[in-house]
């Protein structure tokens, strides 16, 4: 069991939760991938090319996310200069990957709004013929009543009249078919961006625009969350597989109604462990492979004297556990347990 300062308990994320962040990280890295297909097989409309273009685009998504896992790896071992490469790196890729998602994106939505665009080119056509039959009427009123200013009814009156009932007919024709045209429902993306441009007084182009890099980026930075929780939780669960939980022998998890009729134990009493001398410290340190075999990383991981260190390794070297290479540098060989060197 690991303990923080407020005594809560921190064990490695269960089956369930692990599935479910894979889930989310692969289904945002193929959705990233994707969009940024969209991008670079827009490029050139040769199949040789488009293949060339989509490995790149896939090699370059992989390798973002690679390189946002190594930033944190290399952060948690305080290699400062290597994070800022990786992070650099990664920010190169996640640009260009945000440049693909914001043209997939708004594909997507220009082909949402085209389809309404074309219903609606129709119903103003229709519109803009009606409005024209109620122009020539009006016109054709204004010379009836030059007719009966010129009394001459029964010629010129009757004939306008005729026509403008065949006008009338024909504007009932159009408004029938204007009104059988099928009504396109609105897509949720179309609304939304209608909302935006609405609500901030812009222009709708410009709502898109806003909402097109507002979710590039987000869906980014979700996959890149999800990479940087899995390589966090796998150094966790390495760190959490060297520490093993104390025991106490004797201890039985009864209900307090079944202890008032079964004996009662006390926890074993487990003796202190002792303290580890300085050669202990150097051998396990070793072993596990955190410093490297050398005097001055001993001394630092330690902060111990130069003459410890000569020491333990001189005794280190007579028992076989540190050998010598030709440039005189010291490499481990290994020990079985410290019980058998002590």
């Amino acid at each position: 069991m690991l303990y923080n300062q407020n005594h809560a308990i921190r064990f490695p994320k269960g089956r369930f939760a692990m599935w479910s962040v894979y889930s989310f990280t692969g289904a945002s890295i193929l959705a990233s991938i994707i969009f940024s297909l969209l991008l670079f097989l827009s490029i050139d409309d040769d199949p040789v090319m488009q293949l060339l273009f989509g490995g790149l685009a896939v090699i370059f998504e992989l390798g973002k996310f690679f390189a946002w896992y190594e930033v944190g790896e290399r952060y948690a071992r305080k290699n400062i200069m290597g994070m800022l490469s990786a992070l650099g790196f990664y920010a190169v890729l996640a640009a260009i990957s945000i440049g693909g998602s914001i043209g997939g994106i708004n594909s997507a939505t220009n082909k949402a709004q085209e389809h309404v665009q074309v219903q609606q080119n129709k119903v103003n056509a229709f519109n803009m013929q009606i409005e024209a039959i109620d122009k020539q009427i009006a016109l054709n009123n204004i010379a009836a009543e030059k007719y009966i200013q010129m009394e001459r009814i029964a010629t010129g009156v009757t004939r306008i009249q005729k026509e403008n009932n065949k006008l009338r007919e024909q504007q009932q024709q159009l408004a029938l078919q204007r009104d059988n045209i099928p009504v396109v429902s609105q897509g949720s993306i179309v609304g939304l961006i209608e909302s935006l441009a609405l609500s901030l007084n812009i222009k709708a182009e410009t709502a898109q625009l806003g909402l097109v890099v507002f979710l590039s980026i987000l869906l980014d930075f979700f996959a890149a969350f999800f990479v940087g929780l899995i390589g966090e939780e796998n150094r966790f669960r390495q760190r959490f597989s060297q520490i093993h939980p104390i025991t106490l022998e004797g201890y039985s998890p009864l209900d307090a109604t079944d202890s008032d009729f079964l004996p009662h134990f006390e926890p074993k009493q487990l003796p202190e462990a002792e303290p580890k001398s300085t050669y202990e410290q150097v051998l396990d340190a070793l072993g596990a492979n955190r410093v490297n075999c050398s005097k001055r990383a001993v001394s630092n991981y330690l902060n111990i004297t130069t003459e410890e260190v000569d020491e333990i390794f001189s005794r280190m070297f007579s028992e076989g556990i540190v050998s010598k290479k030709p440039n005189n540098h010291f490499q481990w060989q290994g020990v079985k347990t410290v019980e058998e060197i002590v």
